[in-house]
């Protein structure tokens, strides 16, 4: 009888491990919209919410999805798959002992660590109307961007890249993966992405306020105060010291300029097109390329040696900073000055050593701001422009600065912020790589394919379209 129990005991053990469906490589998946949002609104920190969801036919024994209900609506996913685990506790979970089964190898995805949400074409298209004209957020060297609503409601901007990146499928992922762990206040969140064949779009969380480009330069814009103007400035300064010195590898952003700065409905600042910004590890400490970014904001060092760093970043930003206290567009395309930077230079020299910023700031301000802020704006700007790169600031180093956290000797590691030999136009040694035609690269960053400026063309990146 005993006997006979056992056996049967033994019988059961086998047909319940028989039932075990066991995940297999699948590269298609289909999401929900509620992993890229949680119900207030923010994107979900939890990362089991966030994991990439398989289609049914990768687990054994399980029922089939719902039928899509409509043309625009989102097919009901499949229960998620087990969260995902890092490549230690994958090695660990594969080899935990006898009485466990083997794993099978886990899904790409899932080997790159992906925490984002996979979206089809057929998605994206039904958010946006079909990328209609009208949902047409603005273009700029990479594509264009269009502004969606998924089916919870949630508004996102989807922007279409350019299909000539020569990019791998896999190179495409491992960016998206590396972009989609950089999560920051300011900063424009990643929340999915799609591919589809050739065509790559990334889906970018919306910010409704429009850009610093618009509310400084827009036509028929109230002048704004100082004190949003000094919170766009540090707001914007710790997403850059984020990217610069928190991530690993760190994003150099190489277009920093008020059309890529979005505001939120309360003007705090966050950094937009990051996320197509190469990016630089320990030993690759430079990124060569063709003429990239937008000729006013880019550095010296730039046009002699084609190499960007984060302390061109950080020269893109001092002429942010002088838009912001001055005003002043970066080109003045009418007038003799050739940039924002050659006219503020020889008006900082005198405002640090005499103290005098009248010259120098924004006569729409009317005199309304705090004398020691506008100090620290005007040092960080004047530190930032440097000729010398390395002599230039960190980003943290302007972050401290601006919130007086430090004495401003603290950005002056290479010299005094008046003295002539930093900020004068002369002198080739101050580049960093050799003399340079500044007329000669004006024209040549103008006929280039990613040069864009509301001056020359659309660079409206994620943000409300003009009424």
């Amino acid at each position: 009888m005993i006997v006979f129990l056992v056996s049967c005991c033994k019988r059961k053990k086998k047909r319940k491990h028989a039932q075990i469906g066991y995940y297999r490589d699948n590269s298609h998946g289909v999401m929900n919209s509620r992993h890229y949002y949680n119900n207030s609104g923010q994107h979900g920190n939890n990362w089991q919410n966030n994991n990439k969801l398989q289609s049914t036919d990768q687990f054994g024994k399980m029922p089939p999805s719902a039928q899509v209900s409509s043309e625009h609506s989102w097919p009901i996913a499949p229960p998620p798959p087990p969260p995902v685990m890092s490549s230690s506790e994958m090695s660990s979970a594969a080899f935990s002992g006898p009485h466990q089964p083997p794993l099978p190898p886990p899904h790409p995805a899932m080997a790159l660590g992906f925490n984002q949400s996979s979206f089809t074409y057929d998605d994206l298209a039904a958010a946006t109307g079909g990328f209609a004209k009208a949902n047409l957020l603005g273009q700029g060297g990479f594509g264009y961007v269009h502004k969606g609503v998924l089916p919870n409601g949630k508004e996102i901007a989807v922007k279409s890249l350019k299909s000539n990146s020569g990019q791998g499928e896999r190179e495409f992922q491992a960016e998206v993966e590396i972009i989609s762990r950089v999560h920051h206040r300011h900063l424009v969140s990643l929340v999915g992405y799609c591919s589809a064949g050739s065509q790559r779009m990334l889906v970018y969380e919306f910010v409704a306020n429009n850009t610093l480009e618009y509310h400084l330069h827009g036509a028929g814009r109230p002048p704004m105060d100082f004190n949003t103007r000094h919170r766009i400035a540090l707001g914007s300064a710790k997403g850059f010291a984020y990217l610069h010195e928190d991530c690993h590898p760190k994003i150099i952003h190489r277009d920093i300029k008020a059309a890529n700065i979005l505001l939120d409905e309360n003007f705090e600042a966050k950094v937009a097109d990051f996320g197509l910004a190469k990016l630089s590890s320990d030993t690759n400490t430079h990124v060569s390329t063709r003429i990239m970014g937008t000729f006013g904001y880019l550095a010296p060092e730039y046009a002699s040696s084609g190499k960007l760093t984060e302390k061109s970043d950080v020269y893109s930003y001092g002429v942010m900073l002088l838009e912001l206290i001055t005003g002043r567009r970066p080109i003045d395309m009418d007038g003799d000055d050739d940039t924002l930077v050659e006219w503020a230079r020889p008006i900082l020299i005198r405002a640090t050593e005499g103290g005098d910023y009248d010259e120098l700031i924004d006569p729409r301000l009317e005199g309304k701001f705090d004398a020691q802020q506008m100090l620290c704006m005007v040092a960080c700007a004047a530190a930032s422009i440097r000729h010398s790169a390395k002599r230039r600031p960190r980003m943290s180093q302007i972050v401290r600065a601006l919130e007086d956290d430090v004495t401003l000797d603290d950005l002056n590691e290479g010299g005094k912020l008046g003295h002539s030999a930093t900020l004068s136009s002369g002198g080739s040694s101050e580049h960093d790589g050799g003399s340079y035609d500044i007329r000669k690269f004006r024209k040549s960053s103008m006929s280039s394919q990613e040069y864009s400026s509301s001056e020359n063309g659309e660079s409206r990146e994620f943000r409300q379209s003009k009424k």
